[in-house]
């Protein structure tokens, strides 16, 4: 649950503010001075401070200068009815995250309160490279124990201890941003604020104002001075991740930022000088950009001081086991249930798979294999019909790595089924939360009626039960919908 404080001498306010933040996700405090608000963060804890500039008592824009000496990442928002003097901009100097003009436009202030939240999110959680997955009790970390993710460690590592600039590279859904986040929580600057932006996500017109600001009249809507990130984020650390898809313009800012630590509003003409480090991310290759004239090469320079190559899930394929363990425990936490099993066959699905959208894509799999599951374990059928293919490429229902063929005049023995059940007992003793017996009947169901193409009848003669048992087992595990669906 996140926890926003609000500090407002206006009752009014404090009301507007609970009737707009309704959400059982967010807990609401007030304060009505800044005196009772500097006494309530210690106890409460607040991820999120959301303060009136002028306020009987101390000021807000003292409340936030005495904030910031026991507290250099707690995230505040200033109000203030005088959007048109240097107050407000006096407290973004003093690290405000942003600010509010009252009266509130409504949508405004819940997107502005949902982007600090996740940003005061991405500050609080530690995000661990050290690979203790025999345990799992982290909150957060990179998973992994393949030697290309010890080489990823080992650098992360190395690029904690120091101040250097990163660039970390690779494939969408590898896991660029974590990286970033463990190199600054691992960091000197870890006690100072981390904000991320995703430069393909801003219109090119708006990014350079974003990451610098600009002054009031710069441009059309520009009514009031604003404070970029690179401001707000003076003493730490800035991550800019799709660093490839920026503007030459805005990159010959960034390339100043890095040279001298200096920049210039949007609009303005007053040097501005920050301390920021920054850590950047694509996934384009830039030595091309750089050869098209579409990136600059002094700049390629400057973010390559460190540079992390993230491989893709294809080629770390003994890290999908891990993977696959964290995001159950990971799911089961949110839901507050107990973690499900994967059958083996289903676990060897998943380990061939190509995974063109890495990591991401792989969790995506695990959720979507854990809402359609119906018994505790994901089984085969409960992975995407594309994992597995007939003679024609045609999906087959609940199969996963098919039979070994039979030797000839060999039939199946006592000695075959017994080594069989040897091995599913010592699996299932490794998955203490999963019912064996309900797990294997579900799939043996499944794939004899995929074998015989819904035909119940021939079916339980497969299976050696009769048809009316079928039909009840059938509608306990819900396989002839689940079938008809695929």
């Amino acid at each position: 649950m996140d926890k926003l404080l609000l500090i407002d001498d206006e009752a009014d306010v404090q009301y507007s503010f609970r009737r707009i933040f309704t959400s059982p996700e967010i807990e609401i405090s007030t304060a009505a001075s800044g005196e009772e608000g500097l006494r309530l963060i210690p106890k409460i804890k607040p991820d999120l401070v959301i303060m009136d500039v002028r306020m009987g008592g101390i000021t807000g824009l003292e409340t936030l200068r005495r904030l910031r000496q026991f507290d250099a990442k707690l995230l505040v928002i200033m109000m203030t009815a005088y959007g048109t003097t240097q107050t407000a901009i006096e407290a973004m100097k003093l690290g405000a995250y942003d600010y509010l003009l009252k009266p509130f436009d409504v949508p405004r202030l819940k997107q502005i309160v949902e982007a600090a939240l996740k940003a005061a999110r991405d500050m609080k959680r530690v995000v661990s490279y050290q690979p203790l997955l025999e345990s799992e009790d982290y909150d957060q970390g990179i998973v992994g124990r393949s030697e290309p993710m010890q080489n990823v460690f080992k650098l992360v590592g190395q690029l904690a201890a120091s101040d250097a600039t990163a660039l970390v590279t690779g494939e969408s859904g590898t896991g660029k941003e974590l990286v970033a986040r463990a190199i600054y929580h691992h960091s000197q600057r870890s006690q100072q604020p981390f904000l991320a932006i995703n430069c393909a996500a801003i219109p090119e017109n708006l990014l350079e104002s974003e990451l610098f600001g600009h002054e009031k009249g710069a441009f059309t809507g520009a009514s009031v001075q604003r404070i970029g990130k690179f401001e707000q984020c003076d003493k730490g650390t800035i991550f800019l991740d799709e660093i490839g898809d920026m503007s030459l313009a805005t990159q010959t800012k960034i390339l100043r930022v890095l040279q001298s630590g200096e920049f210039e509003r949007v609009g303005g003409n007053q040097k501005v000088k920050v301390d920021v480090r920054v850590i950047a991310a694509t996934n384009k290759p830039l030595e091309q950009a750089v050869a098209a004239k579409e990136f600059r090469e002094d700049l390629f320079y400057r973010l390559n001081v460190v540079r992390i190559q993230m491989p893709p899930l294809r080629e770390r394929r003994g890290d999908i086991r891990l993977l696959v363990n964290y995001f159950l425990k990971k799911f089961a936490q949110s839901q507050r249930q107990p973690p499900k099993a994967v059958l083996p066959e289903a676990l060897a699905a998943l380990e061939r798979h190509a995974w063109p959208g890495n990591v991401r894509e792989l969790e995506n799999v695990i959720q979507r294999a854990l809402v359609v599951a119906k018994g505790a374990a994901i089984l085969p059928g409960d992975l995407p019909a594309e994992f597995f293919s007939g003679p024609a490429g045609r999906p087959v229902a609940g199969s996963a790595t098919p039979p070994p063929a039979p030797v000839p005049g060999k039939a199946a023995g006592a000695d075959e089924f017994a080594d069989l059940a040897d091995r599913l007992f010592h699996w299932a003793r490794a998955q203490k939360q999963l019912k064996l017996i309900p797990a294997m009947e579900r799939e043996l169901i499944a794939h004899a009626l995929a074998e015989t193409k819904g035909n119940q009848v021939q079916a339980a003669k497969l299976l050696g039960i009769t048809r009316a048992t079928l039909r009840k087992r059938v509608e306990k595990y819900g396989i002839q919908q689940e079938l008809t669906v695929k």
